[in-house]
């Protein structure tokens, strides 16, 4: 049956060995003479012994499960699974889990067969189990029994001869009162979504603006937007209309969107696209924004003045060459209202120059440069690549800044002329324990410059880098929310995915580069003075930064077979001797 590869993966080695291929062997190759507690038990011991991580240790087992339905168990699969099921509450804290497993092992069996032999049998016994779960009598889920009664399709119908069977019918009314008192009960727990479910398989329409109402109030959106669209369009129009009045413009968008409803809310959706576009300027995703225009002229016109509001004046051209618009002023400097911040300047940190880097005798100055230099910024930027599931761009640049001046290196055009005096000034900066390397998550920038350069030894190693945001651990707003702390203004992140590979830079391009180095060093000097600032993040009063200094020297690391049970005895018989 195949079982013996998944065995190696849900079982330890060594003692257990002997165990796994008996449990496989007599719980899953054949169910004739098994009863449903031994399977669930020992499905159990299989669960237990697994060593793997839990969602690849359910899916082995609900092949496994597959494959045991697959061997005729008696009276016949569905049947078996919905006796599983009566037994699952007395495995306590396995209950819930197993349930699902088994059931899903079951769904995917019936897709596989034309009829089930048992269909009649075992829709008369997983009713009575509905039943019994709604009367108490067993415990499970209300997750548990939606998914059960779609995967059995128990109708109203199945319901109603159940209950005269059990001549129970001067207890209730008809079926449909007894799965609408039950749908309620979950409505009273707010199982939303187990209640819209039921609604949506019985075909029981409760119409009403208040059900919807009450669900978004709890923040259950999934289950409105399900009921809704089980009523149909006015529900549909009704819930959009929710959103908007709550200014939720992203769900709203995405109720319009999937269910074609543009010309019922023209201005609603024009709204929230426009919301959307201003989303993705402010997180600098430029090109993602424009590509989200599709070409309409009005959106495309809402962008460039975005573009103006974040002082953006190579997009605003950029759209306006591209697309023909015009009768746009120059841009202004941001303002407060697009990013909530002050910005800082260049021109605000002392720095005398920003020298661009792409031939070997620049190349020699700046190294000499910064050798001379205690304390370095460092930083790098590359293309952003927004497709999905394809490698990052090479990266295109790297910043190097001292106190007064900030190189830029071009590296992809000194790597393709001179790579060995690149690898060589970059090894004497990188791996120079005399200067101290400043850097804002730079041990993920260096690993994607190891990947970019991989023939340079020079990202391979490095010494005294100490990276700011380690010192700071600040969750939120990242480099730009920290100057804002520690310097009173932050960085404007507008162009943080620009085209880094076009040359020239535009001279804001180079701007940002250089900012993004130079700002390092000077939130350096607050926390290595004497006198610590008063504008902190809170807990870091007192910072020892000194302790956050590492080095990577770049050493393989051995990697060690796991020994089989034959070598365990044999190392143990050579220690004894």
């Amino acid at each position: 049956m195949g079982l013996e590869e998944r065995d190696a993966e849900l079982h330890a080695d060594g003692d257990n060995a002997d165990q796994a291929w008996t449990v496989s062997v007599h719980a899953f190759s054949d169910l004739t003479y098994t009863s449903p507690i031994v399977f669930l038990y020992l499905l159990k011991e299989c669960y237990i012994y697994g060593t793997c991580k839990a969602t690849k240790k359910f899916r082995a087992l609900q092949q496994q499960v597959h494959q045991a339905l697959c061997n005729s168990p008696k009276p016949g699969p569905a049947t078996f699974v919905v006796q599983c099921l009566y037994a699952l509450p007395i495995f306590e804290s396995y209950s819930e889990g197993f349930s699902h497993l088994i059931i899903s092992a079951l769904r995917r069996y019936l897709k596989a067969v034309t009829t089930s032999a048992d269909s009649s049998e075992e829709k008369k016994i997983t009713t009575r189990l509905f039943l019994d779960i709604v009367w108490g009598t067993v415990d499970h889920d209300e997750k548990i029994v939606v998914k059960m009664l779609e995967v059995f399709y128990i109708t109203l119908a199945d319901i109603e001869t159940s209950i005269h069977r059990l001549k129970t019918q001067s207890e209730l009314n008809s079926a449909k009162k007894f799965v609408e008192e039950y749908i309620f009960s979950l409505l009273e727990k707010q199982s939303y979504f187990s209640a819209v479910s039921l609604l949506e398989h019985f075909s029981i329409r409760q119409s009403g603006e208040s059900f919807i109402l009450q669900m978004i109030q709890n923040k259950q959106f999934k289950a409105a937007e399900k009921w809704a669209t089980f009523m149909g369009k006015s529900m549909l129009c009704l819930l959009v209309q929710a959103y908007a009045d709550r200014n939720m413009l992203k769900n709203a968008y995405e109720t319009i969107k999937q269910n074609n409803l543009q010309q019922d809310f023209p201005d609603v959706y024009q709204k929230c696209k426009e919301s959307l576009l201003k989303r993705l300027a402010e997180k600098a995703c430029w090109d993602v924004a424009e590509r989200k225009t599709h070409g309409d002229k009005q959106l495309l016109e809402y962008l460039v003045y975005l573009a103006m509001e974040a002082g953006y004046s190579e997009k605003v051209d950029e759209l306006c060459d591209r697309y023909s618009l015009e009768g746009f002023l120059k841009p202004i400097e941001p303002e407060a209202g697009f990013l909530h911040n002050r910005f800082l300047h260049l021109k605000e940190l002392s720095v005398e120059d920003i020298i661009w880097v792409d031939e070997v005798d620049g190349l020699c100055d700046a190294t000499c440069h910064i050798e001379g230099c205690k304390v370095v910024g460092l930083d790098c930027e590359w293309k952003p690549n927004y497709e999905k599931g394809s490698k990052p761009n090479k990266v295109s640049i790297m910043q190097i800044a001292s106190d007064k001046k900030a190189f830029v290196l071009d590296l992809i055009k000194l790597f393709k002329d001179v790579p060995d005096v690149l690898d060589n000034s970059l090894t004497r900066i990188l791996q120079s324990p005399r200067i101290l390397k400043l850097g804002y998550n730079f041990q993920c920038d260096i690993k994607q410059l190891a990947h970019s350069y991989g023939e340079l030894k020079c990202f391979k190693h490095y010494e005294m880098l100490l990276d700011i945001q380690n010192v700071f651990r600040e969750p939120r707003g990242g480099l730009s929310g920290l100057a804002q702390k520690i310097l009173g203004a932050g960085l404007n992140k507008t162009r943080r995915n620009s085209n880094w590979e076009q040359r020239p830079l535009t001279p804001n391009q180079l701007e940002y580069a250089a900012l993004d180095a130079v700002v390092l060093i000077h939130i350096f000097h607050h926390i290595g003075s004497h006198s610590q600032p008063t504008n902190l993040p809170e807990g870091n009063d007192k910072i020892e930064w000194k302790s956050y200094i590492v080095s990577h020297m770049g050493k393989p690391k051995k990697k060690y077979k796991k020994r089989t049970g034959f070598q365990k005895a044999k190392h143990s018989e050579l220690k004894n001797h």
